[in-house]
């Protein structure tokens, strides 16, 4: 299992634009129209990889526990589906059916998103402010396969509550780590 760390794009970054189609529904989402009035989570995951898995009931319950917190939510995929076929959009969805995302799941084909926010890994996270400036990217917890320590998603729940609650996010952020993005 290949280890990539997130490349940690500065903070006060302004959220990248997209307009991507969700795997579920077919419609097209957008940054703007995916901004809460507090802000915004991107999270890049996929299907296929260890370091999701192990994470993505979690993911699902962060979605289900912030889903009226005023902080809009959203997961994207960027890998390459021809090489990568658990990635593609079908599984995907299945993927956000199966676990109950109430999130949109959208899919970036191009992978211009991905490069647009730096996201170098699966899972990998960016919390952007009510004026869509980053104020967190890093780590879920400090969780990994096999390591023992449970899931909790305790660094990005404690930046989550920090900016619902108009307190400054710690710049004490560790950066994700998973799998690398599986670029085309």
């Amino acid at each position: 299992m290949a280890r990539t760390e997130s490349a940690m794009l500065a903070l006060g970054t302004s959220a990248p634009d997209f307009v991507l189609m969700d795997v579920v529904n077919g419609h097209q989402v957008s940054t703007q129209a995916s901004a809460g009035p507090k802000g915004l989570l991107v999270m890049f995951i996929c299907q296929h990889c260890p370091f999701v898995k192990h994470v993505e009931k979690a993911l699902a319950q962060l979605g289900h526990d912030y889903r009226s917190s005023g902080v809009g939510i959203i997961a994207i995929s960027s890998n390459d589906a021809v090489n990568y076929p658990d990635d593609a959009p079908k599984s995907l969805a299945e993927q956000a059916r199966n676990l109950g995302f109430t999130f949109p799941y959208l899919y970036d084909e191009t992978q211009g998103t991905a490069r647009a926010y730096d996201a170098a890994c699966t899972p990998d996270f960016f919390l952007f402010n009510a004026g869509l400036k980053l104020v967190y990217r890093g780590q879920f917890d400090d969780s990994r396969p096999s390591n023992g320590i449970p899931v909790t998603g305790r660094d990005l729940r404690a930046a989550l509550d920090a900016l619902i609650a108009g307190k400054p996010v710690s710049p004490n952020q560790r950066p994700s780590i998973g799998c690398n993005i599986k670029w085309k």
